[in-house]
């Protein structure tokens, strides 16, 4: 198992950098009136919160590819597997960036069009696939409390699936204050925990200066929000996420993990398809955060609500893998 300093020197740097340096960035994003535009379909009540500054994404990632590399680097550890995971974050990260930067620039709520930011996640986890197999990893899923179920290369297009599927589900549910922040901080420290079981060192350090980064930005991020993180956080931290869950090789356990994650877009599924089919809706609005809003729930309310689940069902994904 990884020892204390492998994964408490990476948490504490991320964990500095971006808590000195935040109040400096949300102070350039005031004083250039660059703000997030909130969506017209969303709560009447979030329109208060049109101006805050976005894209805080920006930070945590600098913190956690500076960390990384000088820790790795330190340590021996800048081999390829460390290296694809900061490129997948770096990637998608830059996909949210150019999102986040049209709604800005143009002052509107809607992005990159769907098409185009699709293929940029998926150029990005074929190019993982790519170093995934030449560094030997299994190509096969496994099947929970079983083997494994071996797809041969037949295993990228699952990697595809998997990272562009999770990069949009954590985007979906960062909607409200402090959500995604608390919830990344719970999945990446229970990928953190598997990894330094399997001595994947690698691994362990990525995801714990991810979650020393995300504690620091929780300071700024819970309700009331001086900043957002933006499509440039939220893309850039699903997608980790599933390379990371690849790569430990437990690919399912992420639907325990990642477990509010999956709900917020199942929701999204059933509202569309329902009132596709019907004419009717299922929710009063989705991603299902916004249902407990119109429900009459506090977004602190359903922050907890929603760490609280992610945490018992991580604790038991933990426990049963390690």
């Amino acid at each position: 198992m990884a020892t204390m300093g492998n994964w408490l020197t990476p948490l504490l740097s991320t964990f500095v950098i971006t808590a000195i340096f935040m109040p400096s960035l949300i102070k350039y994003f005031r004083s250039r009136h660059e703000g997030q535009m909130i969506r017209e379909e969303g709560p009447s009540w979030h329109e208060k919160k049109s101006g805050t500054p976005t894209m805080g994404g920006i930070l945590f990632i600098v913190a956690i590819v500076l960390s990384d590399l000088v820790f790795g680097g330190a340590k021996g550890m800048l081999n390829p597997t460390l290296l694809i995971l900061l490129f997948v974050l770096i990637t998608y990260g830059l996909l949210g960036m150019w999102d986040d930067s049209i709604k800005l620039f143009r002052r509107q709520n809607e992005g990159l069009k769907a098409w185009q930011k699709m293929l940029g996640q998926i150029v990005a986890a074929v190019i993982f696939s790519v170093v995934y197999i030449h560094e030997g990893f299994p190509m096969a899923i496994k099947i929970p409390f079983g083997g494994d179920l071996r797809l041969g290369y037949w295993y990228i297009l699952f990697i595809v699936f998997w990272l562009v599927g999770f990069s949009n589900a954590v985007n979906l549910t960062d909607g409200l204050d402090g959500l995604v922040a608390g919830l990344g901080t719970i999945s990446f420290t229970a990928y953190g925990i598997i990894a330094a079981v399997q001595k994947q060192t690698e691994v362990a350090v990525f995801c714990f200066s991810v979650v020393g980064g995300l504690l620091a930005f929780f300071i700024f991020n819970h309700k009331p929000a001086k900043i957002f993180m933006g499509d440039m956080g939220s893309l850039a931290l699903g997608g980790a996420l599933a390379a990371v869950s690849v790569l430990v090789h437990h690919e399912f356990s992420l639907l325990i993990i990642g477990i509010i994650y999956v709900c917020e877009t199942a929701s999204v599924i059933i509202q569309v398809g329902s009132f596709k089919l019907t004419g009717k809706r299922v929710f009063k609005m989705t991603p299902i955060h916004h249902h407990f809003e119109m429900s009459g729930w506090s977004e602190w309310k359903i922050d907890i609500v929603f760490w609280l689940i992610a945490l018992v069902a991580s604790a038991i994904s933990v426990m049963t893998i390690v």
